[in-house]
């Protein structure tokens, strides 16, 4: 029996995050963590590109274009969709993964969905560094790791 876990992997690689501006007191600590945990893993600054995009729907055509130009390895999406007084964060939420999964799959490239989709403000910040960990530094552990694993698989 083969089994392929890459959860320890050492591999680096082009990496690029697409970084939605709106709520940027979540984005930018998705980015930091991010970032930081690159650090860690040994990834070099010319392997990581960072493009912000207004906001969470903008995410999949800059992933699009990314995936496009064949550079990366791995891109990562961080965005903050917050629910308001209307039903709008169900859309942007459903967009936003929706055009992510196509990119990946349209381009076999993974495409990191590390995009916020919360109630609250609260729950927001539970999730970058607080009682849910840093999604910012997990999205870069799950792009490791399945690049790892992508590459096993041939």
């Amino acid at each position: 029996m083969r089994t392929i876990d890459e959860s320890q992997s050492t591999l680096t690689f082009p990496i690029a995050f697409v970084v939605s501006r709106f709520n940027p007191e979540v984005t930018t600590k998705l980015l930091e963590g991010g970032l930081q945990r690159c650090k860690e893993r040994g990834f070099a600054d010319k392997d990581i590109t960072v493009v912000w995009a207004p906001g969470a729907v903008e995410i999949p055509i800059v992933a699009q274009r990314l995936a496009q130009v064949g550079t990366f390895d791995a891109i990562v999406a961080y965005g903050a969709v917050i629910r308001g007084e209307t039903s709008h964060h169900l859309y942007v939420s459903q967009s936003v993964s929706q055009g992510c999964q196509q990119v990946a799959l349209q381009n076999d490239l993974p495409v990191i969905f590390g995009v916020l989709t919360v109630d609250t403000d609260e729950q927001a910040s539970d999730r970058i560094g607080g009682r849910h960990g840093h999604k910012g530094r997990d999205a870069v552990d799950a792009a490791v790791e399945t690049v790892a694993a992508l590459r096993q698989i041939g």
